[in-house]
């Protein structure tokens, strides 16, 4: 699996990929049909916006690495209760 690849699959770099991989599971199980797969489009989108918004804070935070890791965002999560996507 080429660098970039494996890089996207990383659980650690990747704070998505579950959500990822549901909407790619639609457009496979739905004949590549868009509008089928809003809902998983729409939680993707607004899942990244949320760990995008953390990174920004902990960057001018000037806490490192950025992005937390999974066991860091797990935490994170645990603390709000439900999702916040």
């Amino acid at each position: 699996m080429p660098m970039v690849a494996r890089r996207l699959r990383d659980p650690d770099i990747n704070p998505c990929l579950s959500e990822s991989d549901a909407s790619t599971r639609c457009m496979d199980e739905n004949n590549y049909d868009r509008e089928q797969c809003s809902t998983y489009f729409l939680k993707y989108k607004n899942c990244r916006k949320f760990w995008n918004s953390i990174m920004v804070q902990r960057r001018q935070n000037g806490v490192k690495p950025s992005m937390p890791t999974a066991a860091e965002r797990d935490e994170i999560l645990g603390a709000m209760g439900k999702m916040p996507y």
